[in-house]
């Protein structure tokens, strides 16, 4: 039985108390949970009779710990990391890994250092339309791929932004495109392959924020595929969409609700004898943009720590739609195509 503890108790903590807590992880158990607001703390210790503390090198000194958890600001993540690492006990940390590329290589640096495995949270990678997509790319069903297109527009109100001082803030938190969409853009990357270049536009289209709340993306693929990103928080009154979609010489799959969960088109050429059954299977729409893939997605932490399970996302994978994100705010700034060949300097994202 693995025992983690979380460190950081906002919004999405909720949902990893859940499933760590109420036992729905086989092999997996919460065992305390650590954040300075104590409020919020004590709210999800209560509920699962575990101890809380303030501060997480108190809580690793005082728990029997297996995994640890980072769930704090965006731009807390690398420090938060690099300080567990000296314990030598395993850690995941929430999307996105950092927000500069140095502290994801000083993250991956100080895990290897300290032998202690780093899982980057990439759940929607789990979702069973976005592994049978993969598969059916693995298969080459699709022959030739020309685009891929991912849309986020969900809601976010400013009620939202409010709520905590570090939310759309470059030294913290970046805007949609760091933190709404980065697990969409992490799923077209990983669809269609390395990125030749960027170009892309943002604006401030409702949300008084640092950061932009509203952007577009258009992509050249090392194979010659053509991608577009739209990505916005400015949705109103609810949220629509989490999509994407991948057109090929030889098939189209569209998975729509609202965290890419929902199959709402798969046509290919040449089908198989499932093909009928895919929308009817894979059609059910999540109740929220968490989904459904954090189950998965722990289950395979599982895995990977008993069995050397292989089918995860470590540093070096969550690393490189991080380095993706970078050069989009480098396009945004500059105005100019970005190429990633090229190094791509600091931008306004975590300063």
């Amino acid at each position: 039985m693995l025992k983690f503890a979380l460190i950081g108790c906002g919004r999405i903590a909720v949902r990893h108390s859940q499933l760590l807590g109420e036992n729905n992880i086989k092999g997996a158990k919460l065992v305390a949970v650590c954040d300075p607001n104590l409020e919020k703390c004590i709210d999800i210790a209560s509920k699962y009779d575990i101890p809380h503390y303030e501060d997480m090198h108190k809580m690793m000194l005082s728990e029997d710990i297996d995994v640890a958890v980072v769930l704090t600001p965006s731009g807390m993540h690398a420090s938060n990391v690099i300080e567990l690492s000296k314990y030598g006990k395993h850690i995941i940390v929430e999307k996105p890994m950092a927000l500069k590329l140095k502290d994801a290589d000083l993250m991956i640096e100080a895990c290897r250092k300290n032998k202690c495995l780093l899982f980057v949270v990439k759940q929607n990678r789990f979702n069973v339309p976005v592994k049978k997509l993969r598969q059916a790319i693995e298969e080459n069903r699709f022959g030739k791929i020309f685009m891929g297109t991912t849309r986020v527009r969900w809601a976010r109100h400013q009620e939202y932004y409010d709520q905590d001082e570090w939310r759309g803030t470059w030294l913290n938190d970046g805007g949609v495109l760091t933190n709404q969409a980065s697990h969409h853009i992490d799923l077209l990357e990983w669809m269609l392959g390395e990125v030749d270049s960027v170009f892309a536009r943002s604006t401030q289209a409702i949300a008084k924020i640092e950061t932009e709340d509203t952007a577009v993306v258009i992509l050249n693929f090392k194979n010659g595929s053509l991608g577009i990103i739209e990505a916005t928080t400015a949705t109103r009154p609810k949220d629509l969409e989490g999509s994407l979609s991948i057109m090929g010489e030889k098939g189209s799959v569209v998975i729509g609700g609202f965290s890419v969960n929902k199959m709402n088109t798969w046509n290919f050429e040449d089908p198989t004898a499932d093909d009928k059954e895919v929308i009817e299977r894979f059609s059910e729409n999540p109740p929220n943009v968490y989904g459904f893939g954090h189950k998965s997605y722990y289950d395979s932490v599982v895995d990977c720590i008993n069995n050397d399970g292989k089918d995860i996302v470590d540093g070096k994978e969550g690393r490189k739609s991080l380095q993706l994100i970078n050069a989009i705010y480098h396009s945004i700034e500059t105005g100019k195509e970005v190429y990633m060949s090229s190094e791509i300097p600091e931008t306004k994202l975590g300063n």
